[in-house]
């Protein structure tokens, strides 16, 4: 699976636990929005979901639970560590390669603000709902 697929999975598995446990106004259970993210084959990304998912909603949760002060709105290193994911330069090289950067790797900060931007608008092109102040 690659870096931006991890990524997505932990936000939109989040989604489909959450929507697991909420029952629909009439009280009938609500249908699952994500196929079961552990039983998808390797290098399966996963499908948009049929719902948009609320990617701020569900990050501001996430960085309640965590003991660290991440700045996950700036910052695709936090962002990463939030999500439980490897944050390194190399893992972040990596998601440059699959999302197309241009630019030079080396510049590392320039690199992770395009990165940022960058997961965010894909996130939203994917099915998440995101705040434009989260996208540019």
């Amino acid at each position: 699976m690659g870096v931006f697929s991890s990524i997505m999975s932990k936000i939109f598995g989040k989604r489909t636990a959450q929507a697991a446990e909420t029952p629909a106004a009439d009280g009938a259970p609500t249908p699952q929005a994500q196929p079961d993210l552990a039983t998808m084959a390797p290098g399966t990304a996963p499908a948009a979901p049929t719902a948009p998912v609320d990617v701020e909603e569900i990050l501001t949760g996430m960085a309640e639970q965590n003991p660290q002060k991440l700045d996950w709105r700036r910052s695709i290193v936090d962002l990463m560590k939030l999500l439980g994911l490897d944050s390194s330069l190399e893992q972040r090289k990596e998601l440059a390669r699959e999302l197309g950067y241009s630019g030079d790797t080396s510049d590392s900060a320039t690199m992770n603000i395009w990165l940022h931007r960058q997961v965010m608008t894909k996130l939203a092109e994917n099915g998440g709902r995101v705040p434009d102040s989260l996208r540019g």
